[in-house]
């Protein structure tokens, strides 16, 4: 059954384009497709989460965690009766505007644009979807509804001063309503893309070795769910072991969710969309409690695995590729693809022409950047754990 506060695609404010409507799927359901089908999409495959994409085959990369944020927002958007399909398709979008190398290539990209505006991988998804994806005739970008862009926008919360140059740029011609919160699917994607990769983080964590499994069935929550499978599975291996416990970690955190954002829908009474944007506050949340625990794993998490000596090498060095970029294309365009230059002529200042160099790294894959920066500097950097 549909809630009365979900999206409703008949209501849709609509495109910034108007097209005509599709006999068989909702304006929100093509918003899905055309991500899905987005060059942007596909290059998450080959960019990093947390290790480098050619680390290993098992760990996630930027499109395994999309297709698991994706899962769990599914879940939850069915169980509050929202709209399934606007809930995916920012689910999936989400990650869109991420540089390679994960959120290190992301540091490095914002420290070299901080005299051009800066870069912020949120504000760089919308510019993917509004401009940089080219394939439709009758537009730049995918055309998505303003639902869809909203969420993109603004799933984490309202976006304070400064707005980020790139969605200050769009949002001067199609207003998002920055200053508030985003719609309840939005919410849902942004609290099921905290779940998937605390629980995928603790996954890849032990399959690289950089914690054991007892140091893992110390951690709050994650504990108890180890006795619970100890006691109904005694003996098991340690493999199967870590899995169960793992998958209950991962069925408790997404539950915790439902329970507190039903309450607090049932709290608020919202009649309508707009009810869930004025609230004041965000309606999908973790408990107080559940929230704490997480911030002791997370804790965890950063010291012994985003900070591992391996990891903080692999930083240091896609730092050091990132930095080299981005000076060679500014001070000799001609590097850029023959693409990239009809744009490159019609700069009238330096920040446009950083931006536009900016938007090539970005979309860069882990590998692609390693084989641009070889190419050009010839410097091989050879990037893997020890």
């Amino acid at each position: 059954m549909t809630a009365r506060f979900a999206c409703d695609p008949d209501g849709s404010r609509g495109r910034l384009y108007p097209e005509d409507e599709s006999e068989f799927r909702s304006c929100f359901q093509r918003d899905r497709d055309r991500i899905i089908h987005a060059s942007a999409f596909r290059r998450l495959k080959h960019k990093t989460q947390v290790f480098i994409e050619h680390e290993g085959d098992y760990f996630r990369t930027r499109l395994t965690h999309s297709i698991e944020v994706g899962q769990v927002a599914r879940t939850i958007s069915k169980t509050l009766g929202l709209n399934l399909e606007l809930t995916e398709a920012v689910a999936l979008a989400h990650d869109l505007g991420h540089t390679p190398f994960g959120h290190t290539g992301e540091d490095a990209l914002n420290a070299l644009m901080q005299p051009y505006g800066g870069f912020d991988h949120n504000a760089q998804a919308i510019r993917i979807v509004t401009s940089l994806e080219r394939h439709y005739a009758e537009f730049d970008g995918l055309n998505l509804t303003w639902e869809t862009l909203e969420g993109i926008a603004k799933h984490n919360g309202p976006v304070g001063d400064p707005v980020p140059l790139a969605l200050a740029d769009y949002n001067a011609r199609h207003d998002l309503e920055l200053h508030t919160h985003a719609s309840a699917e939005a919410q849902v994607a942004a609290l099921s893309d905290d779940i998937a990769y605390n629980h995928h983080d603790l996954h890849d964590g032990l399959r690289a070795e950089l914690f054991s499994t007892d140091e893992l069935a110390e951690l709050p929550i994650v504990s108890d769910c180890f006795s619970r499978v100890d006691q109904k599975y005694p003996g098991l291996n340690y493999y199967r072991r870590r899995h169960e416990a793992l998958r209950r970690f991962f069925g408790i955190l997404v539950s915790d969710v439902i329970e507190v954002s039903r309450a607090n829908l049932r709290d608020l009474d919202p009649h309508t969309p707009q009810d869930v944007r004025a609230a004041g506050r965000m309606m999908v949340q973790f408990s107080p409690d559940l929230w704490s625990d997480l911030q002791v794993i997370r804790k965890f998490l950063f010291h012994r695995m985003y900070r591992a000596p391996d990891v903080v090498e692999m930083r240091k060095q896609v730092t050091h590729v990132i930095n080299e970029l981005f000076p060679l294309f500014m001070s000799d365009t001609s590097l850029l693809p023959k693409q990239w230059r009809k744009d490159v002529a019609e700069v009238q200042n330096d920040i446009e022409l950083a931006r536009i160099v900016a938007d090539y790294i970005a979309g860069m894959t882990d590998r692609f950047a390693l084989q641009e920066h070889a190419r050009l500097t010839g410097a091989d950097v050879i990037i893997a754990r020890s």
